[in-house]
């Protein structure tokens, strides 16, 4: 049994988590206070882009012709997003899960492990290609850390030209999309080549951020073709930062939650550890004054 001093010293130690944990929390709540600002003014714009770009493409099938072509999958490029630290419960684990996932389904339809070019945002993703025998294409940890359009772009663009080179066949995203604070789901979604189905945006639609084909009555100045040129690149370096964000966002939830549960779970044991305290205190000031009443019966 633990003696009187050594609860006390376990009580202080758990005192002195549970600061951590709570400042943790607390900057963590206002760091996701600010990332799911930026992804919710963000999100709709970039799903009313996307849902306009599709009504186009799909007018004028030959005007992105480069971006929508759908071939045999014997390359794929990957881009997966994880964090950089840990402290943030299941996050990173489920999402390398996802991404372990994706690469059994790839190569379970042939395509060879080095044929599948994984773009790793995020040092524990990084990690944990390395340790699958896969080769990072670069190193893309800042950006899980300080989303950048900029960067954000300049990753899109290097996909997009991969894309329309014929270097890979298809481009994919794997990351945690932030549904609330205490729900992060794993999304694996396809980048490139561009869907022409409306119905991805149809749960926008209904809380009518995004209005969908049926609705769709464009009138197109100079000529579809020029406006697809723009618009094109655009959407694509939207989704990529718009997934960047949504990423962050659910870092951040995640590492709240884990946090908090951190935090309630210290203090139980704070209050069991107490208990035990008082209850052998009062034990051994039973057994001094039984040893006193002894004495002098003795």
């Amino acid at each position: 049994m633990a003696s009187l001093k050594e609860i006390k010293s376990r009580i202080n130690s758990v005192n002195g988590t549970l600061k951590i944990t709570s400042a943790m929390k607390m900057v963590a709540s206002s760091k996701l206070r600010k990332a799911q600002s930026a992804i919710g003014n963000l999100l709709p714009y970039e799903q009313q882009m996307h849902a306009m770009l599709a009504d186009l493409l799909a007018d004028d099938v030959s005007a992105g012709s480069d971006y929508i072509a759908v071939r045999p999958v014997r390359r794929v490029a990957i881009v997966a997003f994880s964090s950089n630290s840990s402290l943030c419960g299941s996050f990173n684990s489920v999402a390398v899960r996802h991404f372990s996932e994706t690469v059994a389904d790839y190569t379970g339809q042939g395509v060879k492990s080095e044929d599948i070019l994984v773009f790793p945002v995020g040092r524990k993703m990084a990690d944990a290609v390395r340790k699958m025998g896969l080769i990072p294409q670069g190193d893309f940890s800042h950006m899980a850390d300080k989303p950048s359009y900029a960067e954000a772009r300049d990753l899109a663009a290097r996909l997009m030209e991969m894309f329309v080179s014929r270097q890979v066949d298809k481009v994919e995203l794997v990351y945690n999309h932030c549904k609330s604070t205490s729900s992060q789901i794993p999304v694996r979604e396809t980048y490139l080549p561009v869907s022409l189905d409306a119905s991805r945006y149809a749960e926008a639609a209904e809380d009518g951020r995004v209005r969908g084909r049926a609705g769709a009555d464009y009138i197109v100045e100079p000529d579809t073709v020029s406006v697809l040129e723009a618009l094109l690149p655009k959407v694509l370096y939207l989704k990529i930062y718009a997934v960047l964000l949504d990423a962050n966002a659910a870092e951040h939830s995640a590492r709240t939650v884990a946090m908090q549960v951190a935090t309630d779970n210290g203090k139980e044991l704070i209050q069991d550890l107490t208990v035990q305290f008082n209850k052998q205190r009062q034990q051994a000031i039973t057994d001094e004054l039984l040893d006193i009443v002894g004495g002098t019966m003795a």
